[in-house]
């Protein structure tokens, strides 16, 4: 999906960090701001950087220092890194291996996903990931035998955490951690506090879907999005209002396989060891960009009906799902629908 400062698709955004009342170090009071732009290519997207600051040497200075974060994260992170922290403790299972602060941190986030979204979301589906990545690049479905031994393999339990000495355990030898799910938006979430030490907290953070936006722009109450219309008799975009936001979108616009005239999303079922079948896009408001990003995810799983209980159920996170059937239809959370204006909320049939 497309991100921009103003036109994200299907993004919104709820309270992430509180910012500092006082002026930020280095920033004197009354100093005026200017409008920066960076991107740079990382963990297979671009991550895009706009921010606000006094001038353009410490913009650059802050931003290069959020993409060496970023860089940083990703050689820990990536599966399709052969060295990588990750990769080296797949290499190791029965093993209790100790790991980074970072790595750990986002195992105890995936863990947690995991329990709350009864599974939907698991990063030790890697072996059947793999295959379907293979299966976009063939148009051939994954071969049931493989699929079967994959999903053995599959099972957030099959991974155990010592917070005491931050190791990690993988039980079963084969298994594949895939960090896809959350990884994007630890890193955004991460790149914002680079920025902060810098005393710029008035930034956005994009990584394809994924965004962290701080503080508001000079002479605004936040930052200006507008949603894709996702309704085809929609002839206005929704606009949004956001600041001090976490925010992911999840879906299969722009990543699907098309297999026998039946279209299978990129985000797998981790139970069935199934691409989705059938057109939809989460979006999901939380506290924490790494949350936002795993639980747009599991909920594209999960579907309206279990994702909407979950959501409804948890005060810190909103969403809102796409889906493309018979119609195209809109489902809001209920505390979505605070972030968007109410000129500009879409008819829901």
């Amino acid at each position: 999906m497309r991100v921009h400062e103003f036109a994200v698709c299907c993004i919104v955004a709820a309270a992430f960090v509180a910012v500092n009342a006082l002026d930020p170090p280095g920033v004197r009071s009354g100093e005026p701001l200017m409008r920066f732009e960076f991107s740079q290519p990382h963990m297979g997207t671009t991550f895009r950087i706009v921010l606000y600051a006094p001038n353009e040497a410490i913009a650059k200075k802050a931003a290069s220092a959020a993409f060496t974060r970023i860089d940083e994260l990703n050689r820990i992170m990536s599966d399709y890194v052969d060295d990588s922290e990750l990769m080296r403790l797949c290499k190791k299972p029965h093993e209790w291996m100790r790991v980074s602060d970072d790595l750990f941190a986002v195992l105890t986030r995936a863990r947690k996903l995991s329990e709350d979204t009864d599974g939907a979301f698991d990063i030790t589906v890697g072996p059947v990931v793999r295959l379907w990545r293979r299966a976009r690049r063939t148009l051939e479905l994954p071969a049931p035998d493989a699929l079967r031994k994959a999903i053995a393999l599959v099972g957030y339990r099959h991974f155990e955490l010592d917070p005491a000495t931050k190791s990690v355990r993988l039980i079963l030898a084969g298994m594949l951690l895939d960090l896809g799910g959350i990884a994007k938006g630890y890193a955004a979430e991460a790149a914002q506090r680079v920025l902060q030490r810098y005393g710029l907290l008035r930034a956005l953070v994009a990584a394809g879907g994924d965004i962290v936006v701080s503080g508001a722009p000079p002479d605004s109450d936040g930052w200006k999005i507008a949603l894709d219309a996702p309704l085809k008799d929609q002839t206005s975009p929704t606009t949004l209002l956001l600041k001090n936001a976490a925010v992911s979108t999840s879906g299969d616009a722009n990543q699907f396989v098309t297999i026998d005239g039946k279209r299978y999303s990129h985000i797998v079922d981790p139970k069935t060891g199934m691409g989705i079948i059938g057109r939809r896009a989460v979006t999901v408001v939380a506290t924490d960009g790494a949350f936002a990003d795993g639980y747009a995810s599991a909920l594209c799983v999960m579907g309206v009906e279990k994702g909407m209980k979950l959501i409804e159920g948890d005060p810190k996170r909103a969403a809102r799902f796409v889906e493309v059937g018979d119609k195209e239809t809109i489902a809001m959370s209920s505390r979505f629908e605070q972030f968007v204006h109410p000129a500009t909320i879409p008819d829901r049939k």
